[in-house]
């Protein structure tokens, strides 16, 4: 497990549910049949229930339904046709079945960071358990596993959870950065000095992953970062990245027009690509209107 925190600067208010802007697809892509990926995107709100009360009911709405988080999460299964997309499948429901009931974290969130982390191991812990035993109650299921990357938003920070390949990057200031660390075997022999950059990327053994949720080691990492008005996040699976380069990616984020355009073009950019895998985009960022 590691923390990260980017540097300080003035905290302001956070975005309402009008300025945020985010969109989420995936795809077959050009070979497959079936599509292993699957996407969530969902807001986190206090789901306060009034009983009674003699406030109008204009007030009651907004105290009922403030959001207090925001969740995106992309889930590549491995395993065979109907193992892999049914890995992909359990792994965002448990997630978000146990983010969804622990909604304690989020009302003392500054205070307890390291509770927020530990939640998110959890989950991610649960999810890769609940694999293992699916997969040894069928049969036809063995070898199931899948990717896993979340952000979850809390104002003013966000999380990551990253198990597997499946990336996020952070667009900011005309830079994009790839915040995740590909878990693969690969990556960790260039970790370790043992292959060079360029020898892992063309290595098969950047196709075979060191930690999955149902695999043989799932490795939670969780990174705590700073919120900004000016990010633009995306999450992806491997079939976006082994057709699209960061310099392509980065261009279409900064000519982006709206998150589901984003989406749209480098999908269109992966397919044009080759589309040998199937393909998941999430894009998503706030856009200020202050009103008044």
């Amino acid at each position: 497990m590691s923390t990260a925190t980017a540097l300080n600067h003035t905290v302001s208010r956070k975005p309402r549910d009008d300025e945020i802007d985010v969109w989420g697809l995936t795809h077959p892509g050009k070979v497959r049949k079936n599509n292993q990926d699957h996407f969530l995107l969902g807001s986190l709100h206090k789901r306060l229930e009034i009983r009674a009360s003699s406030l109008p009911p204009s007030e009651l709405l907004q105290t009922r339904d403030e959001r207090i988080g925001f969740l995106a999460m992309v889930a590549d299964g491995v395993g065979g046709h109907a193992a892999g997309e049914e890995a992909s499948r359990l792994a965002l429901e448990e997630v978000t079945l146990y983010v969804a009931q622990s909604t304690r974290c989020y009302y003392d969130w500054d205070s307890q960071s390291d509770d927020f982390t530990d939640m998110l191991q959890t989950a991610a812990l649960k999810s890769h358990e609940r694999l293992l035993e699916h997969a040894g109650s069928y049969p036809d299921m063995r070898g199931m596993a899948t990717t896993l990357t979340l952000y979850i938003g809390v104002w003013p920070w966000f999380y990551l959870l990253q198990v597997g390949d499946s990336r996020y990057y952070l667009y900011h200031n005309g830079e994009l950065t790839q915040v995740s660390r590909d878990q693969t075997v690969a990556e960790e022999l260039a970790r370790q000095g043992l292959l060079t950059r360029a020898t892992a990327a063309a290595s098969p053994l950047a196709n075979m992953l060191s930690s999955a949720i149902g695999g043989h080691q799932a490795a939670p990492v969780v990174t705590r970062l700073r919120a900004d008005w000016g990010h633009v996040h995306l999450l992806c699976s491997d079939g976006l990245t082994k057709h699209v380069s960061d310099a392509r990616i980065a261009e279409r984020l900064r000519a982006m027009t709206s998150a589901r355009a984003a989406c749209e073009g480098l999908l269109q950019d992966a397919l044009d690509g080759g589309g040998t895998d199937n393909i998941t985009v999430i894009v998503g960022r706030a856009i200020r209107n202050d009103r008044g």
